[in-house]
């Protein structure tokens, strides 16, 4: 199994090195990050409401070290919720956050994290848009899961992610489905142990499932981060099955995978929302997205073949 192996990469410096000097890189990184810059990602938000769909936005960046660098993802996400209040976007775009860009890691990490965190969900808020706490490895979800509740007190709006590969998500799903939430169901993209985590396949859609019927059945806005077709299909009937409107629900996919899918879902009166990454960290990000399907990383594989 590769997936394993990259994930593994991912937290490599070597690997960061080889894989940015690769001469192939920037043809594929282009594919899954949407830009460095809010001038460059402004576009694709409009392009995006123009074709009906929403976004959320994830300014890409993780494992970071000083309080200085968690200051900085913070005014990070507060220049791009001045430029989408600027441009009326507000309303077509999210914000995805993860604490360890806020330095959740850090000493005292648990508050720092929710300190920087708050003015972005209250200026997210002010211009009439949300923000979602994105799920990352088991070690840190105890303390998203106490920020989330936190933020919710003032800002219940404020959404979460939960990944169908841990044993506790059904537990974690039952608990968040309440009236005024919102969950964002993914498989997961972590490499996470054994004694945490399913590790094969069908167990994870089984799971997926399962868990997708908990979120359907509850009083909350399930968000379904799924590319798969068969648990796409899987999910309609579960909503239809839980008198859910195409308003009561959405999807979410990945910028650059399966983009007329985005088109088909929105054409059919779905909400359809389309996970876009930017910024100049990108590189645990493009390395989950080639971990998480083998065609991804033959992508990779084949240009800097080419490009050598």
């Amino acid at each position: 199994m590769l997936g394993p192996v990259i994930l593994a990469a991912s937290r490599s410096d070597k690997m960061r090195r080889f894989v940015s000097a690769a001469p192939g890189t920037k043809q594929v990184v282009d594919r899954f990050i949407a830009g460095e810059t809010v001038d460059q990602v402004i576009p694709i938000v409009k392009d995006a409401a123009a074709k009906g769909l929403e976004v959320t936005l994830d300014v890409v960046g993780e494992d970071i070290t000083t309080v200085e660098q968690s200051h900085a993802a913070r005014d990070a996400y507060l220049e791009l919720i001045g430029r989408l209040k600027e441009l009326g976007l507000g309303e077509r775009a999210e914000m995805s956050v993860k604490l360890s860009m806020f330095g959740q890691a850090l000493e005292g990490g648990h508050e720092l994290a929710l300190a920087n965190v708050r003015p972005v969900v209250e200026a997210a808020a002010a211009i009439g848009t949300t923000v979602t706490l994105d799920a990352e490895d088991h070690t840190t979800l105890d303390s998203m899961f106490a920020i989330h509740e936190e933020l919710r007190k003032d800002f219940p709006q404020t959404g979460c992610v939960i990944q169908a590969y841990l044993f506790r998500t059904e537990d974690d799903a039952r608990r968040l489905a309440a009236a005024g939430s919102r969950v964002r169901i993914v498989k997961g993209a972590y490499k996470e142990p054994a004694s945490v985590a399913h590790q094969d396949k069908a167990e994870i859609d089984k799971a997926f499932v399962r868990i997708v019927r908990i979120l359907m059945a509850g009083e909350g806005y399930p968000m379904i981060g799924s590319h798969d077709p068969r648990l796409i299909a899987i999910t309609q009937e579960l909503a239809r099955q839980a008198g859910r409107k195409l308003d009561e629900y959405e999807f979410q996919m990945l910028y650059g995978i399966r983009s007329e899918e985005h088109v088909r879902l929105a054409a059919e009166g779905h909400r359809m929302r389309v996970y876009t990454a930017y910024g100049t960290d990108w590189y645990g990000y493009f390395m989950r997205r080639l971990a998480e399907k083998p065609a991804n990383l033959l992508f990779f594989a084949r240009s800097i073949l080419t490009k050598g």
